[in-house]
């Protein structure tokens, strides 16, 4: 009887891992970002197929109010623009999108991130695709919804998106309405309430309170919004005792910086779980935090290994999803748990 007990707890404890791990979601951080050049059309499409639940979109606008995807508003960290505009770069020496046409950022080469050091490329990660190799342009928003919508006809699976809009108020400064256009394409592409499978983000709480209260009813659509939270004071009033109860009145979840969900003071003894997620959910918020990378120096040294590091993030703190660079391996470690 009593092996009995223990075999039925034991199941109900495995059915209750398979159960969470079902709930939760792996977001493509900028595509397949560890293995091809970041928000590249082909980044996506094997981040597509690598299994992630949804894929992320940074959105930026261009000079003639196209929007295309790109993490910064600048070209020049993943971009050839430096050598074929050497004259385009504003006062502090950065290249703006806003400052080209598409025809003219058509007209680029992607690369893997990097860095200048006395006029060398210095790549960002050095054991990912190598610099300036094989032939990589900018998509435009469209045609990455496009791919991933004709993905989900081909393949018969529903795979989400998940944009972020970029420094909204750089682009208002820049007399560009940035947000509007992103939820009318959007709503062109069918995203138009919180059952499709879309999370808008960004990291102004001011500009995602005027997207909930004017521009989606505006636009007559509802769709599922996320407060990203970074590591500047601006973001401190959140982490207050009834700060997760005024985010929801506009927010639907949060995506914070990792070391916000377990202390970066953490050893391998001693793993330090904030409250952040608990509260989160105990105002009915999702919790989709970023970025896990398993590149040299990237995993924290409180986590043995990137396995390790997704069972403490994803099982003993509880998120939703996590944003990741190596889609594959979270997918696996869900299906794994």
């Amino acid at each position: 009887m009593r092996l009995l007990l223990i075999f039925v707890a034991l199941l109900s404890s495995s059915m209750t891992l398979k159960t969470i791990s079902a709930e939760k979601i792996v977001i493509a951080h900028r595509g397949a970002s560890g293995y091809l050049p970041e928000h590249t059309l082909a980044a996506k499409a094997m981040a597509y197929a690598m299994g992630a639940h949804y894929i992320e979109q940074d959105v930026v606008m261009t000079k003639d109010e196209v929007l295309i995807v790109l993490h910064d508003v600048t070209l020049d960290r993943t971009t050839d623009v430096a050598e074929k505009f050497p004259d385009r770069s504003r006062d502090n020496g950065r290249y703006y999108a806003i400052d080209f046409t598409l025809a003219e950022i058509r007209s680029l080469s992607a690369t893997e991130g990097f860095r200048r050091e006395e006029d060398i490329k210095i790549q960002g990660y050095r054991n990912r695709f190598p610099l300036d190799s094989s032939s990589f342009r900018i998509p435009t928003f469209e045609e990455e919804l496009q791919l991933i919508q004709g993905l989900n006809v081909s393949t018969g699976k529903d795979v989400g998106i998940y944009p972020e809009i970029k420094q909204p108020e750089f682009h208002r400064s820049e007399g560009k309405d940035i947000s509007t256009a992103v939820v009318k394409i959007l709503k062109q592409y069918g995203y138009t309430s919180k059952s499709h499978k879309v999370f808008l983000q960004t990291f102004s709480f001011e500009e995602l309170k005027k997207i909930r209260n004017e521009i989606l009813p505006d636009a007559g659509t509802d769709i599922n919004l996320i407060q990203l939270i970074g590591n500047e004071t601006r973001y401190s009033w959140m982490f207050e005792t009834d700060g997760m109860r005024k985010l929801s009145s506009f927010a639907d979840g949060i995506g914070p910086e990792k070391g916000l969900i377990i202390s970066r003071s953490s050893t391998t003894a001693n793993v330090e779980i904030t409250p952040l997620v608990s509260r989160a959910h105990a105002e009915g918020l999702k919790v989709h935090p970023y970025t896990y990378r398993m590149d040299p120096g990237q995993v924290p040294s409180y986590a043995s290994n990137f396995d390790e590091l997704l069972r403490q993030h994803f099982l003993d703190a509880d998120v939703d999803g996590v944003f990741t660079d190596f889609p594959d391996k979270a997918v696996e470690f869900l299906m794994s748990n």
